[in-house]
């Protein structure tokens, strides 16, 4: 019999043993080893198996949990973590001691969250990211609040069919069993967000709050009486549906997300947010909810839009546009037509959105575009990504150089504490002191043997290799094998081989098949006699992607060959879980992608913190981190992402060139210093060591690059580094802004916007009529002066409206400036009949060719950059 209603009982905890139950509900447990291993104590073999607190908490029934309430040492122990959890949630950390400056409060906007395997809430690394941002806020003390979607299904597990292709399965999450508590009004009912859609239909979501340690973070959630079926399957999937189905989600994230805040603060008492932090373009309508309360407040439609602007930080993640959302204009009109923000010009909105610029698709409404629009700070994820963003949105500021676009980057971090093994973690409290791990005392590393070194290496692998061996056979069984096929998964892999990772989501960019560009040297590889490698692979593809998983088969048929597939495999399903014993394995990670289509790529940082050495591409971190003794770079063939008449290879020839480089590297470089036993003497290379036994004998330049890597890359791949960078960088001069442009009932927000359409109707008048130099020698040499005249018409313009500058450089055989510098000419004249002269000198600080010319940009107090409005006149 099948039941006909199902429903999640919460375990009722006998007193001594019930602060278990919060120790449970606060994911700091997928971080914290204490309490880790509290719960461990509880039931090793039934932790080993979910490693979900909330789940070992309902398989006990009352006499167990009376007999685990009658142990005086385990109450005591319950006791003390609670205890520190206590201290953690409310005693002062980094954060406090910034002073008034920093925002009370911040709003962080993601449509994905990994934060643990128990709450699947994410896809890839954009999800992981997020996880990573929120928990580093807590252990930092960032009063941040998460805002997102509580998915029913989340994203999808894989699984491999018999011939190797991807499966997609959906089971449903109950959110009774996970650590989530429903958001109530007063009176007990469930608190809800509501939208109106067209057709007269309404969209109710219930508000459920997950603590990340000191983090709240709200998940919307439409699966809610109260809905039509087509509501309430608004959230049934991450990155499910298309059309409507997205957009209604990405207008759930963003406007409902501010409604649930709102809620939030009026039922908890919690401080009102002073930024607003957009992560990636699916969460932009928050701003347009925001824009509806300041003019229901009486701002029009341009003083709201600058007040929203001023405390707002866009993060673009995407250096491709394929990997934007976009969608029709009219459906987006069609929904706000409905009443979402009804005292809100439709076309004003649609504006923000469109691609009014060279190359752009004027029907499309562009999510990313409408996030910069709304945002006064925006940043991509690392150096090379935020080049990549200015050249892909330079069409907002035309007329500036693409180095002026202004974005800036803030390269990701991954959090430490989640990703470190514990057994290195415990290392560094023996060796480095209590809490080292997390106060960055990484150079302490050079103390430890090369021996200590070696042998914590092999036990990852071996730890690796055992996780392996279990999830490989589970595959097999649900690809149709037996148990008597499958006595050789219990050989598969070998400690003492060099081990090599690669995981992550599988777009074509990615290139996962790379590898496979010579089947015949990559066996080689495999199975060299001397120097053997073997590879760890994992991936999942968008169940839409029928590319991704094209070569997920192709690579899955290749690993089933019986000559080589104890030396390569292909896990299905790649998560959270899997990541945590795959990161410290590795001896080396391995990525490939296309230059520079890999945004930051994080999960080699989760290697680098575990000992691994990276073997990848110039993309992404790895581009301004790479420092020759931390890994190896392969070598790209095509500059960028050249196609046509700039690209110097074909599409097969690139691959086989930058294939064959990786190969190269393998066999010549990395291997070989893996496998180089040699006799110490004396001290390590890196630093000193202590005395071996003289039949030792270790790859000590193998170890060196190990102790150089978690030296120098440990700090600066940290999460807690990327927060801090954000905190003074973004947040804090967005709430400086935001707090300027609301004071004395927003008169601030009515100036800016004021001049500012001012500015924009006036500035066609804007000319640079003449620019006369004085003082140029016959030869001119360094040093000497050149006094610049510019003769400036600003028609109804003032000259405090503008900024004049002269801006010169080296020059290019196009008479293109480089190297660019920038000085302020000042006004000299009133010419009369709205005409200036503005007047500066400039020195020659270089030899060659050397160039200048002047310039007219708008200036306001108010504005975060010269760029901003995205208005020039250059001369």
């Amino acid at each position: 019999m099948k039941a006909i209603r199902r429903f999640t009982v919460r375990t009722v905890l006998p007193e001594p043993i019930a602060p278990l139950a919060r120790l449970a509900g606060n994911l700091r447990w997928s971080w914290h080893q204490p309490t880790q291993q509290l719960f461990e104590r509880l039931d090793p073999k039934q932790w080993r198996r979910s490693h979900d607190p909330v789940a070992l908490l309902g398989s006990f029934n009352r006499e167990q949990l009376h007999e685990l309430a009658a142990d005086k040492d385990l109450v005591a122990r319950v006791r003390e973590v609670s205890e520190d959890l206590d201290r953690y949630l409310t005693g002062a950390r980094w954060y406090q001691g910034l002073g008034a400056e920093a925002p009370k409060s911040i709003a962080y906007f993601s449509p994905e969250y990994g934060i643990a395997s128990v709450l699947p809430q994410y896809s890839g690394g954009l999800g992981i990211l997020a996880g990573d941002h929120l928990k580093a806020a807590s252990d930092l003390g960032v009063p941040l609040i998460g805002v997102g979607l509580l998915y029913a299904a989340g994203y999808f597990k894989q699984s491999l069919s018999r011939d190797g292709w991807q499966q997609e399965t959906y089971p449903l999450l109950d959110p009774d069993g996970l650590p989530l508590t429903l958001l109530r009004e007063p009176d007990g009912t469930p608190a809800q967000v509501e939208l109106p859609l067209p057709n007269d239909r309404v969209l109710l979501a219930n508000i459920w709050r997950a603590d990340v340690g000191r983090v709240p973070l709200l998940l919307l959630d439409s699966n809610v009486a109260g809905n039509d079926d087509a509501a309430r399957h608004i959230t049934d999937r991450l990155y499910g549906g298309g059309g409507d189905h997205r957009l209604q989600q990405e207008l759930l994230l963003g406007m409902g997300g501010v409604k649930a805040l709102r809620i939030f603060q009026r039922l908890t008492g919690c401080e009102a947010p002073e930024v607003f932090h957009t992560n990636e373009g699916h969460a932009g309508f928050l701003g347009i909810e925001r824009i509806r309360e300041l003019m229901d407040e009486g701002l029009s439609w341009e003083e709201a839009l600058a007040a929203g602007r001023a405390n707002t930080v866009f993060t673009t993640h995407t250096p491709v546009p394929a990997g934007i959302d976009r969608f029709e204009k009219l459906q987006v009109a069609h929904f706000f037509r409905a009443g979402l923000a009804p005292n809100v010009p439709t076309d004003k909105i649609l504006a923000l959105g469109e691609e009014n610029y060279s190359g752009g698709d004027p029907i499309k409404f562009n999510m990313a575009v409408m996030g910069l629009r709304l945002a006064q700070r925006a940043n991509g994820v690392a150096k090379l990504h935020g080049v990549v963003s200015r050249g892909m949105f330079a069409g907002l500021w035309p007329g500036f150089d693409t180095d002026e676009v202004p974005i800036s980057s803030v390269t990701n971090g991954v959090h430490v504490p989640t990703w470190v093994d514990p057994r290195i973690a415990e290392l560094a409290r023996d060796k480095f002191g209590s809490g080292s791990i997390r106060e960055r005392h990484w150079d302490r590393v050079y103390d430890v043997s090369d021996a200590e070194i070696w042998t914590l290496r092999r036990e990852l692998r071996g730890n690796l290799i055992e996780d392996v061996r279990r999830r490989l056979r589970s595959s097999w069984k649900k690809r149709g094998a037996t148990d008597a096929e499958l006595a050789w998964t219990d050989d598969v892999l070998d400690p003492d081989v060099l081990t090599i990772g690669f995981a992550r989501r599988v777009p074509t960019y990615k290139r996962l098949t790379l590898m496979l560009r010579d089947p015949a040297r990559l066996k080689a590889l495999l199975l060299h006699p001397e120097r053997p490698i073997q590879l760890v692979i994992a991936g999942k593809s968008h169940p839409a992607d029928e590319q991704g998983k094209r070569m997920i088969q192709d690579l899955v048929r290749f690993t089933d060959d019986p000559e080589i597939r104890h030396r390569i495999v292909f896990l299905p399903n790649y998560d959270i879980a899997m990541a945590r014993t795959l990161f410290p394995g590795c001896d080396v990670w391995l990525n490939n992608p296309l230059r520079p289509l890999e945004a930051c790529g994080t999960s080699g940082m989760k290697a680098a913190i575990n000992g691994g050495l990276n073997l990848s591409v110039l993309d992404g971190w790895w581009d301004e981190m790479y420092d020759g003794d931390n890994g190896w770079a392969i070598p790209t063939a095509n500059p960028s992402t050249a196609t046509g008449a700039d690209a110097l290879f074909s599409v097969d020839e690139r691959d086989d060139i930058e294939a064959a480089a990786l190969y190269d590297l393998l066999e010549n470089h990395v291997a070989p210093r893996f496998y180089a036993h040699e006799a110490p003497e004396g001290a390590g290379a890196a630093g000193p060591s202590e005395p071996l036994a003289s039949d030792d004998r270790l790859p000590h330049q193998w170890i060196a690059m190990i102790r150089h890597t978690l030296a120098n890359l440990g700090p600066a791949v940290s999460a807690e580094r990327m927060l801090e960078d954000y905190v003074r960088g973004l947040y804090t001069p967005a709430c400086s802004s935001g707090r300027e442009i609301r004071a004395n009932r927003f008169a601030a927000a009515r100036n800016l916007a004021a001049w500012s359409t001012r500015v924009h109707h006036a500035w066609r008048d804007v000319a640079v009529e003449h620019v006369d130099s004085l003082g140029m020698q016959d030869v001119p040499q360094i040093g000497d002066l050149v006094r610049v005249s510019a003769f400036i018409r600003l028609g109804l313009l003032s000259p405090e409206d503008v900024c004049v500058e002269v801006a010169h450089g080296k020059v290019s055989e196009g008479d293109e400036l480089l190297e660019t510098s920038f000085d302020q000419l000042i006004l000299k004249e009133d010419l009369g009949d709205g005409r200036y002269l503005f007047s500066g000198e400039v020195q020659i600080d270089r030899s060659g060719s050397f160039g200048y010319t002047v310039r007219v940009l708008p200036y306001h107090p108010s504005l975060a950059s010269k760029s901003e409005l995205g208005l020039v006149t250059n001369a």
